[in-house]
């Protein structure tokens, strides 16, 4: 195969997703593909699909319509589709779209090589989805985006049944990596220059169950703060039906392990959480959140929350809006309910109007955008310390400002003075000054620099001898209502 050849990956969904898709990123590149430059035409496409959405298939069949004319007039140009979407559908995006190349599901990511060259000799498309994995994605290799920060995937699949979610039934039954393999690939990606590792679940602190040990998390927590040069952990996402104490020791006592915290809510009224099957109830969720913030009184708590599930009252969204007023979230990912076919709750009786859905959703949202208002202000004037960022913000060319993750994971938009030089993946010690409901702003300038093994690793990525300015000044963020984000997380399931 020429060594010319290039691809382009597209992804859509959650942090599984990413995940996934730097692992594909790194199949086609060891199989002699070159990454595409941007604003050119890539020789191979790959869509690593999410099934969240009631619209998700619209948006990929759309995308897929408009590369048709790009692929003919582009002869060897190949489209692969992969992912939950993929799996769900199979043979279904080769009748829709007969110029698609290659179908592959969320158990086979590591067959895209072999299948791409397949398709090309033989001319014609290939379907292969697998139904239980074949390699676990963190044994294939990858093509990370970040040089100091990465995802480590402790466990794949879901043994949930949550009413509305149909990862289950496209990821399979969780299959948890044994602790030794995961410190070794924590070991090695540290050695590269990575500080920041986040493990990936799609419920990380069920983790154990495959091998017979309860407290399987709280003890891969604690191997973590052993592991030198490693600064920051964070883990996504836990379900509060498995969240123990000692898991809550374990955060406060290793001091790597950030003081942060993602727990999928999804409704605050017991009544709605029965019939989304979550095995928790209002009390168990507002018992953790007590429990954590008197083990870490400083941490940043956030969360998912679905409006408008079938049969939701108003009397059940009044009990979500107290929960948030009780919690005090930092930030809340907000859904409004769409209906995922195939999917329990998608035939549900009592289905919410959806004009009813939009009301209540910007009821939530209005609240929470000013508990978070409120939050984030009583740091104003507080010093912390930043993992100096890339592509966080937008460019400005008005401010000389950079950004970077606080502790908590809060973000933070930093003037930089003439002659400072941080580097994406270095520390700066710096004073908030302003505050809002999605951002902090400290443009008191930067108090200390700390340059890092990993600002190293992100200069040597860039082709800098790691002493020149990234170039990369970011200004401040629009305020306002964020726009709709995909599920965080230990997936698409919105644990």
């Amino acid at each position: 195969m020429s060594q010319s050849r290039t691809y382009q990956v597209r992804t859509y969904g959650c942090q599984m997703n990413v995940h996934d898709s730097e692992r594909l990123s790194g199949l086609l590149e060891d199989a002699g593909y070159a990454r595409a430059a941007e604003e050119t035409t890539a020789d191979i496409v790959v869509f690593n699909t999410c099934a969240v959405r009631e619209n998700a298939d619209n948006r990929l069949y759309g995308n897929l319509g408009h590369l048709r004319p790009v692929k003919d007039a582009n002869p060897g140009m190949q489209i692969a589709v992969g992912g939950c979407l993929a799996q769900k559908d199979r043979g279904e995006i080769v009748r829709r779209a007969p110029w698609v190349d290659v179908v592959f599901g969320t158990h086979n990511i590591g067959s895209l090589p072999a299948l791409l060259e397949r398709a090309r000799v033989r001319r014609e498309a290939q379907v292969e989805i697998a139904e239980s994995l074949e390699h676990f994605p963190s044994t294939l290799p990858s093509r990370r985006e970040s040089a100091y920060a990465a995802w480590v995937s402790i466990s794949v699949g879901c043994n949930n049944t949550c009413t509305f979610c149909i990862v289950p039934a496209l990821r399979g039954k969780e299959q948890d990596r044994r602790p030794g393999d995961v410190l070794a690939e924590v070991r090695a990606l540290v050695a590269e220059g990575v500080s920041e590792i986040t493990l990936l679940g799609q419920n990380v602190n069920a983790y154990g169950s495959g091998f017979g040990d309860r407290k399987a998390f709280s003890k891969l927590l604690r191997a973590c703060g052993d592991i030198e040069g490693l600064e920051r952990v964070r883990f996504t996402s836990p379900h509060p039906r498995d969240f123990t104490d000692d898991v809550i020791e374990a955060m406060a006592e290793t001091p790597n392990v950030m003081p942060q915290l993602h727990m999928p809510l999804q409704s605050g009224s017991s009544k709605v959480l029965k019939d989304m099957r979550r095995s928790y109830r209002q009390e168990r969720f507002l018992g953790i959140v007590e429990k954590v913030r008197a083990a870490l009184p400083h941490a940043a708590i956030t969360t998912d929350i679905i409006v408008g599930f079938p049969g939701e009252t108003e009397e059940d969204f009044q009990e979500t809006l107290h929960v948030v007023r009780e919690a005090r979230f930092a930030a809340a990912f907000t859904f409004q309910y769409s209906k995922r076919p195939g999917t329990p709750a998608a035939t549900m009786e009592d289905q919410v109007p959806p004009e009813v859905v939009k009301e209540r959703y910007q009821r939530l949202i209005d609240l929470q955008e000013r508990i978070s208002w409120e939050e984030n202000t009583k740091l104003v004037g507080t010093e912390v310390e930043l993992l100096v960022a890339e592509g966080e913000g937008r460019k400005d060319g008005e401010h000389r400002r950079l950004s970077g993750r606080a502790p908590d994971n809060r973000l933070v938009h930093f003037a930089v003075g003439e002659g400072e030089e941080p580097r994406p993946g270095d520390m700066v010690t710096v004073e908030v000054t302003y505050a809002a409901p999605h951002h902090l702003v400290a443009d008191s300038g930067v108090r200390n620099l700390r340059r890092t093994r990993a600002g190293d690793a992100w200069a040597a990525r860039n082709g800098l001898s790691g002493k020149e300015q990234p170039g990369v000044l970011l200004g401040m963020p629009g305020i306002g209502a964020p726009a709709e984000q995909p599920a965080p997380a230990g997936g698409c399931c919105d644990t």
